[in-house]
């Protein structure tokens, strides 16, 4: 679409009546974190173990001294060759922003199935520095939604995001937040998917004030159309979520459905 050429005097009066939205949008915003702080929250009774580089760790333990904990479910299952393309995309983000999480009392912790030792290899090759654990072996995964069992793959439909959906892939991404009282009672407090992670991607903030905006117009519309891992621009057969062995492509951290949340 062509653009419509006009005065200054016209520009500043077209900006202040989008200006209105925008403030109308900050604002609504402000009310959902409200109602989002308000929600109740579910005791933990599973006693979840997992693995890092220095062996078994407990839920517990990922929290780090800390009351919050925030978890991020990176879509990488066993004998995948890399993580999906999204969830390394928003990694990239948030790496640089655990620093800052770390001494504002919240720890983050990404989660896969895959065995730790597939995790540490593409870990050590995107050098990014946050603490990523395995969750392989264990219904971590399955207990918060974004991993399914054999009999629910088999059915072709899945539980996911709030709903049942039509299944793309054994795992997919998503959020999930606790936090640990005093006594060490730990609390489920949150969890989000699909597009209800997008505010974490920074990039998307800055394209959406660009003249083209997103520009995801490719098979997807969605960022699979444009997206790399940050190692493999420019490389043409770096698709949509690569690593992933046998269901391509999967939705790598957008909803399939690029309408829906």
């Amino acid at each position: 679409m062509e653009p419509r050429i006009v005065t200054r005097d016209e520009w500043n009066a077209a900006r202040k009546q989008l200006l209105l939205k925008e403030k109308e949008l900050t604002h609504m915003a402000d009310r959902l974190r409200a109602e989002r702080l308000a929600m109740p929250w579910v005791k933990i009774e599973t006693d979840y173990r997992f693995e890092d580089a220095g062996g078994k760790v407990t839920l517990a333990d990922l929290f780090d001294g800390r009351s919050q904990l925030f978890v991020y479910h990176f879509m990488f299952g066993p004998g995948w060759t890399e993580g999906c393309i999204g969830c390394s995309f928003l990694s990239d983000h948030l790496d640089g922003a655990v620093t800052h999480l770390r001494n504002h009392d919240v720890s983050y912790v990404t989660v896969s199935r895959a065995p730790i030792a597939e995790i540490e290899a593409f870990k050590r090759r995107m050098g990014w520095r946050f603490r990523w654990v395995s969750s392989f072996g264990t219904p971590f995964n399955h207990d918060f939604g974004v991993s399914f069992t054999p009999e629910q793959i088999a059915s072709g439909k899945v539980y996911y995001n709030y709903e049942m959906r039509n299944f793309v892939s054994e795992d997919l991404q998503g959020a999930s937040v606790f936090y640990r009282n005093p006594k060490g009672e730990i609390f489920h407090t949150y969890s989000s998917y699909a597009r209800g992670l997008e505010s974490a991607l920074g990039a998307y903030a800055v394209l959406d004030v660009t003249p083209m905006g997103r520009n995801e117009t490719g098979a997807t519309h969605s960022l699979a159309d444009w997206v790399r891992h940050h190692d493999r621009y420019g490389q043409s057969d770096a698709g949509a979520c690569a690593g992933h062995p046998e269901h391509q492509p999967a939705p790598c951290h957008q909803d399939a459905d690029p309408a829906r949340r």
